[in-house]
């Protein structure tokens, strides 16, 4: 009677023993959703990641995969950012860009070298895209003389004003072709007259051999046709247009009349910053003082 007296609940304590079980059930309901919710969350969250992480493989792959192109080019013309990017140093560059402002040009690899003092295995992996004007890879035409003692015929070049040339004129001297001959008549139309054979110097493209044919083909007869340019009023954007000038000059130019008055001949050329002065008598025969 004892024993079974263990087990005689009153019913508040069934109610009681009833509502524990309840709530312990309705507890587990709840973890066993909130632990189903949370590894959904997860799953989700490692699929948004490994998506990422796909996107981010796939742009290292397109990234290394990805070579350099570098096309052909003139290395007289190479600008810092592009000798920057091949690997060439500031002080190489300086060198290219002082040598060029003498107005002299690089026409193989090794007189690259020679001016900059790259590197040979630099060198080796830039010349191939070295590209120079046709007529630095084209051979000399070689003339032969046929005389006998007897009788040598001897023709003798009659020489035209290089300003009143057409392009058949001056596709006549050897060594000049379409793109030369317009290059010196667009020269010629935008200074209005050539006051100088000397400015066939100026002219990018021109190899002394023809600089010398041309010479002995073209003078300059009759007084040039210019309109001069006012140095000493003319507006910024004005003197940028003459073509020996640039926008960085004609601002120079400028800065120069307004901080020390009116420039009054050559002399006063040679004291503004970058000014040509390689170029200076040719240039000053332009300009009216």
């Amino acid at each position: 009677m004892q024993f079974k007296s263990y087990f005689r609940l009153s019913k508040q304590q069934r109610d009681g023993i009833f509502l524990l079980l309840l709530l312990i059930i309705i507890t587990q309901l709840v973890y066993f959703f909130w632990i189903t919710k949370q590894t959904g969350k997860a799953e989700n969250a490692n699929k948004e990641w490994l998506a990422m992480q796909l996107v981010i493989d796939s742009l290292k792959n397109s990234e290394n995969n990805i070579k350099q192109t570098i096309y052909p080019f003139n290395p007289n013309f190479i600008t810092d950012f592009k000798g920057y990017k091949m690997g060439l140093s500031a002080d190489e560059l300086d060198k290219l860009f002082a040598f060029r402002k003498q107005n002299k040009f690089v026409n193989s690899a090794e007189e690259f070298q020679a001016v900059t003092g790259v590197s040979d295995s630099l060198l080796s992996v830039i010349s191939p895209y070295f590209k120079f004007p046709d007529w630095v890879n084209q051979p000399k035409k070689q003339y032969v003389s046929y005389s006998n003692n007897k009788f040598e015929n001897k023709k003798t070049i009659e020489k035209i004003d290089i300003n009143q040339a057409t392009q058949e004129d001056l596709i006549k001297v050897y060594g000049i072709g379409q793109a030369l001959s317009e290059r010196i008549l667009k020269q010629k139309e935008s200074l209005g007259s050539f006051v100088s054979m000397e400015q066939m110097n100026f002219i990018w493209g021109l190899s002394p051999e023809v600089i010398e044919k041309l010479n002995e083909h073209f003078v300059i007869s009759s007084e040039p046709k210019i309109k001069k340019v006012d140095i000493n009023n003319a507006s910024v954007k004005e003197l940028a247009k003459f073509p020996y000038f640039n926008y960085s000059i004609a601002k120079e130019i400028v800065t120069h009349r307004s901080m020390n008055g009116e420039i009054k001949g050559i002399e006063d050329l040679t004291k503004i910053k970058g000014f040509p002065v390689e170029k200076l008598k040719i240039i000053a025969l332009y300009l009216e003082f």
